[in-house]
């Protein structure tokens, strides 16, 4: 007999998500994904100057700050035609690798980790085997058998004194949780190490950025970071130097440590690869401009569907109208007036709040949608398009993480077991390898320029000046979670309409209009659940798409109508 399981709050990610599933014979047979916030922000914005558009939309969220106001300048810089001074291009290019390599290892340490380490296992490892394990895998200098011991015993103080800490509430010993010890130590003393690391990537971004969260550089038109090498209070030498020396020691951090703890992960629990594939149609922007139009970028963007590389079709440009004329938004289970299927120039967000109703609205999010179908974001997508479109760095590193992966699990893991589980991860550490190149590559880029005489920030000889009448814009950015777009009306200067469909949206999607699921609850069906009152599992596939549920807080329903009440850490 089916059991039902809501897991509400899913913790672990940004904002807040409720999970919903039925369990039968010990495998999910049926999924809800219900995002627990109203965003308003569309709303606020609506009569305001299009320039201004950035600052508030940084506030979606206090994790993705940074991705939502590229993506607005870039929207309102596709209304009116703009071009971008290639100083401007390299700097936003940093920060957009900065934030996202910052990202990426908060995600994979901090967030997801717990669902696959035994802390308290790790209390039985021995260093000196934890230290022999970590050098057979990678020469990173950090390796060492004090370092391990060292780790041991502050872990070994937190448990003696009761008080656990981030690690209070975990599900030790669950029958899933398949570690050994000295693999547990390691992957607890690479969390500790990651938080100094996700710093230094940060830090990157405040330099050109000017703070984080919530940048204060971008504009739109270019940067508001004057450039000058010899003068303290500009982006001089002094400080792209500092960011060289930041750059590098993340580089090495998330190519000898993540990339090899992922690529260990995903060996140990191979079996994952065969879990939680869900919807196999998916979609990518390009990103990284090369160029001042939007033309030329150096990661690729495009479509995939039902899972055939083969199909794949490329996004080229900032103005491709493939993208701009095939995404649309489905609202039959969504908590708004709004009704039927439209695209999102025409969207709207007027609450409208119901209660939970599974076969009715259940859920704050929208359904989007590409030419009428449901389509996965986020790393993976991107990593397959770059397989599809024979990308050279993207090749690079999906050829030696699936090596590595194959050699440890001791059996073939090949490009098509990425669609699963533990192939978000993996695609994850692979793209973040990709950005540590790409990090660095358009920091010389941008110093090269600078040396040619070329300090140009933004268009002075002709501003930004809009026209009477009506315009249409759109921007999007592949940010750390996947595909984003900002889609903005501007009537006689002022905003008429905004709607912005993000990464999370697409994944997090309620059924649409034909009743077909969105990627959370595709991916979550026939998934395993030992016990019912631990859904590990279920967490597992979540936590694989890096939910963020973000934006400003409205409303949150208070009513648990669950059947079974978990608690998770």
């Amino acid at each position: 007999m089916a059991k039902r399981i809501t897991i509400d709050p899913i913790t672990r990610i940004e904002g807040h998500l409720r999970i919903d599933v039925e369990v039968d014979g010990g495998r999910v047979t049926n999924a809800w994904s219900s995002a627990q916030m109203w965003r308003g922000i569309e709303i606020i914005l609506r009569g305001r100057d299009p320039r201004d558009a950035w600052m508030f939309t940084q506030r979606f969220c206090g994790v993705c700050t940074t991705v939502h106001a590229i993506a607005s300048v870039r929207a309102v810089e596709n209304a009116l035609g703009l071009e971008i001074p290639l100083n401007a291009q390299y700097v936003r290019n940093i920060i957009l690798c900065a934030h996202a390599l910052h990202d990426h290892i908060v995600h994979f340490y901090h967030l997801s980790a717990l669902d696959w380490v035994d802390v308290l296992s790790a209390l039985k490892a021995d260093p000196k085997k934890t230290a022999e394990l970590a050098q057979s895998l990678s020469d990173w200098v950090g390796n060492s058998e004090t370092y391990f011991r060292d780790i041991k015993n502050k872990l070994n103080n937190f448990v003696t004194s009761g008080q656990l800490g981030p690690f209070g509430s975990g599900y030790w010993g669950h029958p899933q949780m398949k570690l050994p010890p000295e693999v547990n130590l390691l992957a607890v003393a690479h969390y500790l190490t990651a938080l100094d690391y996700q710093y230094k990537a940060n830090q990157v971004v405040a330099i050109f950025g000017a703070k984080t969260p919530h940048i204060q550089t971008v504009i739109v038109g270019g940067v508001a970071l004057a450039i000058n090498p010899d003068n303290p209070s500009a982006l001089n030498l002094e400080r792209i130097m500092l960011a060289r020396e930041l750059l590098n020691e993340v580089k090495n951090f998330v190519q000898k440590v993540y990339l090899i703890d992922a690529i260990a992960l995903s060996a140990l629990y191979s079996d994952w690869f065969e879990i939680g594939k869900g919807v196999t149609n998916y979609l990518a922007v390009p990103d990284l401009p090369l160029d001042t139009k939007g033309t030329q970028f150096d990661l690729p963007g495009g479509t995939i569907f039902n899972g055939d590389l083969s199909t794949y079709k490329p996004i080229t440009s900032f103005t491709d109208s493939y993208f701009r004329d095939n995404v649309s938004e489905s609202v039959v289970h969504s908590w708004y007036k709004d009704i039927g299927v439209k695209h999102p120039w025409q969207g709207d967000t007027l609450p409208d709040y119901t209660g939970f109703k599974e076969d009715g609205k259940y859920t704050w999010s929208k359904a989007p949608r590409f030419q009428g179908e449901p389509m996965q974001v986020g790393p993976l997508a991107q990593i397959l398009m770059g397989v599809a479109s024979k990308h050279e760095l993207t090749m690079k590193w999906v050829n030696f993480a699936l090596d590595k992966c194959s050699s440890i699990a001791k059996k073939p893991i090949t490009i098509d077991k990425l669609q699963s589980t533990m192939g978000r991860h993996l695609a994850r550490a692979i793209r973040a390898s990709m950005l540590a190149d790409l990090a660095l590559k358009h920091l010389d880029l941008l110093e090269q320029n600078i040396a040619k005489g070329d300090l140009e920030i933004y268009p002075y000889k002709t501003g930004v000046k809009f026209p009477s009448g009506e315009i249409r814009g759109f921007g999007f950015h592949e940010a750390p979670r996947g595909t984003l777009s900002h889609w903005v009306v501007i009537s006689n200067g002022k905003i008429k309409n905004y709607q912005a469909v993000v990464p999370s949206t697409w994944n997090v999607s309620p059924r649409d209009e034909k009743g077909r699921r969105g990627p959370y609850e595709e991916a979550l069906i026939n998934n395993p659940v030992v016990k019912p009152d631990q859904p590990l599992e279920v967490l597992r596939t979540i936590h694989s798409f890096d939910p963020c549920i973000a934006c400003a807080v409205h409303l949150i329903d208070k009513e648990r109508r669950e059947i079974t009440r978990v608690k998770v850490l």
